[in-house]
């Protein structure tokens, strides 16, 4: 991916997991989550994680990711791309968060932080929930650390979350569009329709965040995210969540309600944004 950004000129914002890597037990939604084998099948996801990575946690001993990889982290702020939390435990967080009461949910987080300022010296500014789960109290916590923002939902413009009857103070910048593990093969089959799919959908005037993943994007669908880029070269200006961060802030985003909610070609439930609050 870096190499790809560098080539194109693309700035972008890297949101690191950095406790253990349990992807293996990410298997055991196929219990849990219906449409999540489906996913799998759909997304051919031995060939697009590798089976070694499908292991960890399981069969294979979790590794902790910072540990390992802080030197690929800090070349990733050194290419001079904004740099932010995603989870401790990306698993634990997107499959016990609802049940995780504050304290815990704040134990969890902190880790995290900790972490990340190990890596890179300082503190985290900005985090984003794995698979676009949240909850009550780990709003909550976002607003206690005292992020510049947070991009743990989806939705279609930055907004101020309300839960109930509960307003929180972190601005939420959302990701817009469908991610590529969404929509492949129900809406797009090739290489060549993924560049079409997203750049006629990029090239519409407003805000759009893109989520993309080390593990397609980065691998498997690398060309299609170049080809991508390329299209989009010279129509679009490219910039980091930081920037529209910043760009919302100064417009006074919105208060609108949050709740859980479906997706097409997503398994379990997500964060939606809802009904702006006048």
């Amino acid at each position: 991916l870096l190499e790809i950004l560098e080539a194109e000129g693309v700035r972008a914002t890297f949101f690191l997991t950095l406790g253990p890597d349990r992807s293996g037990r990410a298997v055991l939604r196929v219990f849990t989550r219906p449409g999540f084998l489906g996913k799998m099948l759909r997304t051919r996801a031995p060939s697009m994680y590798g089976v070694r990575t499908l292991l960890y946690g399981t069969l294979l001993p979790a590794p902790r990711i910072a540990a390992r990889l802080a030197e690929g982290m800090r070349a990733v702020a050194r290419a001079g791309h904004e740099v932010g939390i995603h989870a401790w435990d990306h698993v634990g967080w997107q499959d016990r968060l609802p049940a995780m009461d504050a304290a815990a949910v704040e134990r969890e987080f902190g880790r995290a932080r900790r972490a990340f300022a190990q890596v890179f010296g300082r503190e985290a500014r900005a985090a984003a929930a794995p698979g676009w789960v949240c909850t009550p109290e780990s709003l909550a916590v976002r607003d206690a650390a005292g992020l510049d923002y947070a991009s743990d939902t989806r939705g279609s413009f930055p907004f101020l979350p309300v839960w109930g009857d509960r307003a929180f103070a972190t601005l939420q910048v959302p990701t817009t569009l469908p991610t590529l593990d969404e929509i492949l093969g129900r809406e797009v089959r090739t290489h060549t329709q993924i560049a079409d799919y997203y750049g006629e959908r990029l090239e519409r005037p407003g805000l759009h965040v893109l989520t993309i993943h080390a593990e397609t994007e980065g691998r498997g669908y690398a060309r299609a995210f170049r080809a991508l880029l390329q299209r989009l070269r010279g129509r679009v200006r490219f910039q980091t969540l930081d920037q529209a961060a910043r760009d919302a802030a100064a417009a006074g985003p919105p208060p609108c309600r949050v709740r859980p909610g479906r997706l097409p070609g997503r398994a379990g439930s997500v964060t939606l944004q809802g009904e702006r609050i006048r």
